[in-house]
């Protein structure tokens, strides 16, 4: 028998491998079916082992994600994804753990679990499928909606400020803050790219069509027509230019954002905006585009990676912590651990 042993090579994956036997359900024409694609575009290339993926998801239709990708994963209940996520990515950090989840599942009800886990900035992606309403629940206003929706639980019309997730992630102190759009293929597989490399909580705000409870809500930032003037691309080091023929740019006054034509005597693309993902202050100017105010005027709404930043993750910290206390102190008994330093005995 010989001593050498035949040297194992990984089969190579194809997107065929992540998709499952059973039958994708979601209606017809939602938003849901391009970003399951892109997914199981991408996965492939990332390097990873097929049985190292790990989604975990909430409730709703985002949530049944985690039945439509051939790997591990974990349906949870409302709201809760990223604390199970943060608990599984804290004991296997060698795991690539996603976690899928709606504007609703996230930010209502499992809006305080969002915000810690981006805090604590866990190596985890978090998706968000924004489509500005609840949908599994048949057509309520959600925290995203804008004031005024008509809806079955608002009929006259929703009075609350929607939530801007882009804000709200970069309040709650993520390291990577992005947004991208379910009908522009090529540009949400570069994110999810850029966010599967990241090391640190990343936020992929996804905008998600929903045919049947909030029918064209995103249609100015996809539709040929409207594209080019109400969506704004952002590249890091490239400046900030839009419009049909690339003839608008954005320059700022101060920190005030203005739009400028390009076309017009003075105005250079040497004096707009250069995008910067690591200029914190900037990208919270950047996610304000998407709350227009009299004094801000009309503004196009940012794709792209907003920010971007490296800091230690959590799994981390939390390992050189131990490795540190245990060369000091060394490994506790299992009953110590329970007890804790302080025990009384009753006679």
């Amino acid at each position: 028998m010989s001593d050498i042993s035949e040297e194992i090579v990984p089969q190579k994956l194809t997107s065929k491998d992540f998709v499952p036997a059973q039958d994708v359900k979601w209606c017809p024409g939602c938003g849901d079916y391009s970003i399951l694609k892109q997914v199981h575009t991408i996965f492939p290339e990332l390097g990873v082992k097929k049985e190292d993926f790990v989604f975990i998801c909430g409730i709703g239709c985002s949530s049944r994600f985690t039945f439509y990708v051939d790997s591990y994963g974990l349906h949870g209940i409302h709201g809760r994804a990223p604390a199970i996520a943060s608990g599984l990515k804290a004991s296997r950090p060698e795991l690539s753990v996603w976690v899928v989840t709606g504007d609703g599942d996230a930010l209502s009800i499992g809006g305080n679990h969002f915000i810690h886990m981006l805090r604590k900035n866990f190596d985890i992606n978090l998706l968000l499928f924004n489509n500005q309403i609840y949908g599994l629940t048949k057509g309520q206003y959600s925290p995203t909606s804008e004031i005024g929706k008509i809806t079955k639980s608002t009929p006259y019309g929703s009075v609350e400020q929607p939530f801007n997730p882009a804000e709200l992630a970069l309040g709650a102190k993520a390291t990577f803050v992005s947004r991208t759009l379910d009908r522009d293929p090529k540009h949400m597989q570069a994110i999810l790219r850029k966010s599967y490399f990241h090391k640190g909580a990343s936020f992929v705000e996804i905008y998600q069509k929903c045919p049947v409870f909030n029918e064209g809500a995103f249609f100015m930032f996809t539709d040929k027509e409207t594209k080019k003037t109400e969506s704004l691309f952002v590249e890091h080091g490239k400046p900030l230019v839009f419009g049909v023929n690339d003839d608008k740019g954005i320059k700022l006054d101060g920190f005030k954002p203005v739009v400028v034509d390009l076309n017009e005597n003075g105005n250079s693309v040497n004096d707009l905006w250069i995008h910067d993902e690591k200029d914190r202050i900037k990208a919270n100017i950047l996610a304000g585009f998407s709350d227009p105010t009299p004094e801000l005027g009309h503004l196009p709404r940012p794709f792209g990676v907003l920010y971007a930043v490296d800091k230690p993750t959590y799994e981390d910290a939390m390992a050189e912590q131990i490795k540190k206390i245990t060369e000091k102190k060394g490994k506790p008994s299992l009953n110590n651990v329970l007890s804790g330093d302080k025990t009384w005995v009753i006679g």
